[in-house]
């Protein structure tokens, strides 16, 4: 038994406006979600969906997940850069080289994320959303592997990339120096076990890999809020979280404790 990744969830202080900009990005659909946010299912084969949760918290520093988006061609680059800074986007400096051939922008809360030029290689046969690219050790990748049931596709000098077996976005840590950790996550993980799973035998399985149960100071009903060997954030929900509607689960407060 391994979890399901239900959701990519943003911590959003307008849900509505981050919803609309990603849906309009990526050509996803969007859908209420129980808790006062918006999620956005996929359109593709990437195989979670997106969940834009409110929280009052303000965005601080660079995040340590992003997307990197795929092109086609140096026109269809283009277009998908031109398309976001129309919803929003702005064009943000974080220390890339002009020789890297992507563009590094930032949606209209901060968040950063790239659009890959063409020719790719290790994203070639990835769809849009080519990769999720995290800051964080080799450890994490080997745990999230574990976590998941997804395969090692990249293992060398200490960086790390994953696959779900169905296909979809590769989820790849960039190993050592990391940087350093400063509050809470803006992006985080939602888990599910199998519909037929128990919720705490995956807790305690997370548990034996690594992972950590946290305090969030609050009561947070129906999910289990924990961290990775890295101190990243996610959360294990009841195993129906994937066939409700919006990949919801009871009552859940608002994302600022996770």
């Amino acid at each position: 038994m391994t979890s399901q990744l239900v959701a990519l969830c943003f911590g959003a202080n307008d849900p509505l406006r981050l919803a609309r900009f990603w849906a309009g990005v990526l050509g996803w659909e969007t859908a209420d979600d129980p808790h006062d946010g918006i999620a956005l299912l996929p359109s593709d084969d990437t195989g979670f969906r997106i969940r834009c949760l409110p929280t009052q918290e303000k965005k601080t520093g660079q995040n340590q997940m992003h997307f990197d988006l795929t092109s086609t061609s140096l026109e269809d680059q283009q277009q998908t850069v031109a398309r976001s800074l129309g919803l929003g986007a702005r064009h943000i400096d974080i220390g890339q080289r002009p020789e890297e051939g992507h563009v590094v922008l930032a949606d209209p809360e901060g968040n950063e994320f790239c659009v890959i030029g063409p020719g790719n290689d290790f994203l070639a046969d990835c769809g849009f959303i080519g990769a999720l690219a995290c800051d964080g050790s080799q450890d994490v990748g080997y745990f999230w592997s574990e976590a998941l049931g997804w395969p090692l596709v990249w293992d060398q000098d200490q960086e790390t990339a994953i696959r779900s077996p169905h296909g979809g976005p590769k989820i790849t840590w960039g190993g050592p120096p990391l940087m350093p950790k400063t509050g809470r996550n803006r992006l985080h993980f939602d888990l599910a076990p199998p519909v037929h799973g128990d919720q705490q035998t995956e807790v305690d399985r997370l548990v034996s890999l690594g992972a950590t149960r946290i305090d969030i100071g609050r009561r947070r009903v129906g999910r289990v809020a924990m961290a990775d060997p890295d101190g990243n954030e996610f959360c294990v929900l009841p195993p129906d979280s994937v066939t409700r509607p919006g990949g919801g689960a009871p009552p859940i407060q608002p994302a600022d404790a996770v």
